[in-house]
């Protein structure tokens, strides 16, 4: 049985004048929804309905409903016979499926912009670094899961990688809202930064090392995780 959340927290209004971002309604609600699952404002288990989406962003129930089906479509909701929305569960072979995605794509991906992040884009990924670094301190869960998507995109978005990142985007779309239950039982103390070592090889032009921060990072806390949350031994790391 889906619990229901209130829709009003789920995301910011994104009505004539939101701060969003450009183009059509129908495409900032669907940006709106993404950020909303990413950050894990919608976490498993909670059901929402089509109306309370609409209300809390400000707009029709169309172009809400467009952005479900889409997201939908992309493994990111469930909906309902009864109009309920909701993010699917997570089980042990879903879990493993997107780390072992996540580590073969991201540092891929990851590589394939270091020659385009130019000294701009570092100084702006060393800016959102301090932010998740507070953000740990304070155990701020939502601040975390914010900064750690905005510094992931702003390396992948350097590159002009029309396939890689919409499939990392996928991916994240999937483990966003898992990863802020679990976060928010186990609380951030237990994470670590390893932005510091992607920031370094990145100063260095070191491809390889950068790979290795990427993977590392995406790998901190499944340990956790899996003996916490999914109760068995953690998945090895990609080689």
């Amino acid at each position: 049985m889906t619990r229901r959340t209130t829709a009003a927290t789920l995301a910011p209004e994104v009505g004539d004048d939101d701060d969003i971002g450009d183009g059509p309604l129908h495409d900032r609600v669907y940006r709106a929804l993404r950020d909303a699952l990413v950050t894990g404002r919608i976490v498993p288990g909670r059901a929402v309905t089509l109306r309370g989406l609409a209300q809390s962003l400000g707009v029709s129930p169309m172009p809400v409903r467009e952005a479900i089906r889409r997201i939908a479509a992309e493994g990111g909701l469930v909906v309902g016979a009864n109009r309920r929305v909701w993010v699917p569960d997570m089980d042990v072979e879903r879990f493993d499926e997107l780390v072992r995605a996540r580590s073969l794509l991201e540092p891929e991906a990851a590589v394939r912009a270091l020659p385009h992040i130019d000294a701009a884009r570092l100084e702006r990924l060393r800016a959102i670094d301090a932010a998740i670094d507070a953000a740990l301190e304070s155990g701020d869960v939502e601040g975390y899961m914010t900064g750690n998507h905005r510094f992931h995109f702003e390396i992948y978005g350097a590159g002009p990688s029309r396939v890689l990142v919409p499939l990392i985007e996928s991916l994240w779309l999937q483990f966003g809202p898992f990863m802020r239950s679990v976060y928010g039982r186990l609380g951030t103390a237990a994470l670590v930064d390893h932005h510091v070592h992607a920031l370094a090889a990145i100063a260095d032009g070191d491809a390889a090392r950068l790979a290795e921060a990427i993977r590392a990072d995406i790998m901190d806390g499944m340990d956790l995780i899996d003996g916490t949350v999914l109760g068995r031994v953690t998945p090895q790391p990609v080689p």
